[in-house]
């Protein structure tokens, strides 16, 4: 029986049904929180992986070459996690082998700590597949240009800033 506004619950029948709806939805939003926290948890706990992957590979490429010239361990780590993303993207794409989690926590969470560049460059390669060629020149060269002249309005702001 439902509870109809302004009524208190008649019986103990009435007064379990709007407790067991109430007890519902906790319980769906409790899950739905549960669901929300475990994803970000593991976009978390991956990007720290692959945050670490980074330094440790980018220094060690940097520190072998010995040179401060040309940032060789970034470069690196651009290529093969571009490398890295296009062979797991296919494997996603052909053969479904990843769940929701897994993508969150190897695409997002590993690669994305690791290196944006390999999301930019999958997108950039998403884009040129599906026929939309404009677009892909569009999205890459927005982000090369927008990004350098958003680094050197950065050094510029915090040069006046900081005098």
């Amino acid at each position: 029986m439902a509870r109809k506004a302004g009524r208190e619950p008649s019986t103990l029948t009435d007064s379990f049904c709007q407790d067991t709806h109430v007890a519902e939805a906790f319980l769906l939003a409790s899950r739905m929180d549960n669901i929300v926290f475990n994803r970000i948890a593991l976009v978390g706990v991956g990007g720290c992986l692959g945050a670490v992957l980074r330094y440790l590979i980018s220094g060690y490429v940097q520190g072998i070459l010995q040179n401060v010239q040309f940032p060789y361990g970034t470069m690196v780590v651009n290529l093969s996690g571009c490398f890295v993303i296009g062979l797991l993207s296919q494997l996603a794409d052909a053969r479904g082998v990843f769940t929701t989690e897994s993508r969150l926590f190897v695409f997002t969470g590993i690669l994305g700590g690791f290196t944006t560049f390999s999301t930019f460059a999958n997108e950039s390669m998403n884009l040129l597949r599906d026929g939309q060629a404009m677009g892909t020149f569009a999205n890459v060269s927005a982000q090369v240009l927008f990004g350098l002249a958003a680094v050197w309005l950065g050094r510029v702001t915090a040069a006046s800033i900081w005098r």
